[in-house]
């Protein structure tokens, strides 16, 4: 059964009005320039569509100033859109239905706290049960998962600002999930945190998508983030959707080599692994290890029996190129115009 969007977005724009930038100007416009401001449009989104279903993890891309904050703080209501339509739940606008729309959302920006500075975190929570309205017997079931799934047992009772960075984030994440939320946007959640923090919130957030069916929306610039939570990618610049897909189907699309290591005991055909060798782009070959590039397009089951039929297999590795060297090559195509 296919599952139904949760999140609808039509043709979604947001225009700011920033002050404009002149150079050289003469003392006279710089004197008045303090009483009498000129301003300029920067679009910041420019006519996104969007269609999230219910349960799905998605991940949004794009690098700094592409508007991925920007849209996420639309779908939240932090910001009003300049144009387009946002429908939530098949009928609720984030702006319009403020109240009854953050009840049912979670929010976690990186670089931001929702979590007080000086209190310990365990008093934090009792403001947003009080918040949200959660029943004692609710609270108390729901703490003991979330504090147990992210392991915030030892430092649950200590004043926000004496954490490190993951454990603050762990805390974070917690706060964003206590009210059971069907929708949580994660704008940045691991910018800055080190490998184990890192991998403690990825387990997190395929744990409780599998178990509650959260419907996550995550940016990162970090592309293990992507790899390990998300099948759905949305690929955004300058404001512009410039793709949208699974994320399988991305590699394929614009992933143009694999690379092929292998390690051999014996040669069984030497004229057959010498054509191999000038019929490809051999990377690296140090004694019996050698390194090759094979285009993306051909068959890569071709090339693996030339090398099975020349050679004595020890060891074989096919790697394909980084997604976040393909997310980058986009970006540099789409820069020069190509």
């Amino acid at each position: 059964m296919e599952k139904k969007n949760i999140i609808e977005v039509h043709n979604l724009r947001k225009v700011f009005k920033v002050p404009k930038k002149s150079k050289d100007l003469t003392w006279i416009k710089k004197r008045l320039s303090w009483v009498y401001r000129e301003w300029e449009e920067k679009v910041a989104v420019v006519d996104i569509d969007l269609e999230i279903k219910e349960g799905e993890i998605l991940g949004y891309l794009g690098p700094n100033g592409a508007g991925k904050s920007t849209t996420i703080k639309m779908l939240t209501g932090i910001l009003h859109p300049t144009l387009g339509e946002i429908k939530v739940f098949g009928n609720l606008d984030p702006v319009k239905d403020r109240n009854e729309y953050t009840q049912q959302i979670g929010v976690v920006f990186g670089q931001r706290s929702i979590l007080a500075y000086d209190i310990p975190v365990k008093d934090s929570f009792r403001l947003f049960k009080a918040i949200y309205g959660l029943s004692e017997e609710f609270y108390q079931e729901r703490v003991e998962y979330l504090v147990k799934m992210l392991g915030i047992e030892d430092f649950f009772e200590r004043p926000y600002r004496m954490l490190s960075l993951g454990e603050k984030m762990r805390c974070e994440l917690a706060a964003s999930f206590l009210h059971k939320p069907k929708i949580v946007f994660l704008d940045e959640p691991t910018i800055g945190l080190d490998a184990s923090a890192k991998i403690a919130i990825r387990k997190f957030l395929r744990k409780i998508n599998r178990e509650e069916g959260v419907t996550i929306m995550i940016t990162t610039h970090d592309m293990d983030d992507i790899e390990e939570l998300c099948s759905r990618i949305i690929l955004i610049d300058e404001g512009i959707v410039a793709y949208e897909g699974s994320l399988t189907k991305f590699k394929a699309t614009y992933s143009d080599w694999k690379r092929v290591s292998f390690y051999y005991k014996k040669v069984h055909d030497k004229d057959k692994l010498k054509k191999l060798r000038e019929n490809l782009d051999v990377i690296e070959e140090i004694e019996h290890n050698i390194t090759i590039k094979i285009p993306a397009n051909d068959s890569l089951g071709k090339y693996l029996s030339q090398i099975v039929e020349s050679v004595e297999i020890i060891d074989l590795t096919i790697q394909e190129p980084k997604l976040e060297n393909i997310v980058a090559k986009i970006y540099e195509n789409r820069k020069k115009g190509s």
